[in-house]
């Protein structure tokens, strides 16, 4: 927990917070925090600043707090992603929050499996768990926008241009495709496949929307894997 995330039910007067659950766990098992330690602190989509400890028990943390810096800047992206399964899906959502992307898009593919989308993780709370767990890790506050769309092709023919209107378009794709472009500052909208990849109908389609495919050379990445190194890819991340 780089960052610790406030919520406005959290504020006991304007300045001073009052903490317990996992947060407070976090304080006093993994910071072994004590009274004067400053910690950086964020209000959920507000600002951030420093919090000073001024009191700890087993029951509760309160904290003088400090606001007055922005949240790190977001990447311009609308990222659009065939579910992954489960377990990939939740390091995923925390790796899109840690780098800075706003808008998700989790879509269906003929690669996707029919039990995917009964997973607990697409619930709203279970995946704002995950979203916030990304956040933490990279001191931001903002929350990202999450959207779910169960057919393909709807989504595709119906939706897909209005979003990549005016936006480099693309879909990674390891085959007939062209190299993944040099990194730039400028809104994106970025499709990644489930496991195995698009189908070349599914291709065709996100074509037809307009995205461009490219890929990222010769070894074909895991999903997990893929979302960060495209992101790193196309973007100039701060390092």
């Amino acid at each position: 927990m780089n960052l610790i995330l406030l919520y406005t039910s959290d504020f006991i007067s304007p300045h001073r917070v009052r903490l317990d659950g996992r947060r407070l766990h976090h304080l006093l098992e993994v910071h072994r925090g004590q009274v004067g330690d400053s910690f950086r602190v964020g209000v959920l989509n507000g600002l951030i600043g420093q919090g000073i400890l001024t009191h700890l028990s087993e029951h509760c943390a309160e904290l003088e707090v400090r606001l007055d810096q922005p949240p790190p800047p977001a990447l311009p992206l609308r990222l659009v992603l065939a579910l992954p399964r489960p377990k990939m899906l939740k390091r995923c959502i925390e790796t899109i929050a840690t780098l800075g992307a706003k808008e998700l898009w989790l879509i269906n593919s003929y690669r996707v499996d029919k039990s995917y989308w009964s997973t607990p993780l697409l619930q709203a709370e279970r995946m704002r768990e995950h979203l916030l767990l990304g956040l933490e890790q990279a001191g931001d506050t903002r929350l990202p926008r999450v959207e779910i769309r169960k057919r393909f092709k709807p989504f595709v023919e119906d939706e897909l241009p209005a979003l990549a209107r005016n936006t480099r378009a693309l879909v990674a794709h390891p085959y007939n495709a062209a190299p993944c472009p040099a990194p730039m500052d400028t809104p994106t909208t970025l499709a990644i496949g489930p496991e195995g990849g698009f189908i070349a109908y599914e291709v065709e389609k996100l074509e037809q929307a307009g995205l461009q495919a490219i890929h990222l050379g010769p070894r074909i990445l895991r999903v997990e894997t893929a979302v960060p190194v495209l992101l790193s890819r196309l973007f100039p991340l701060p390092v």
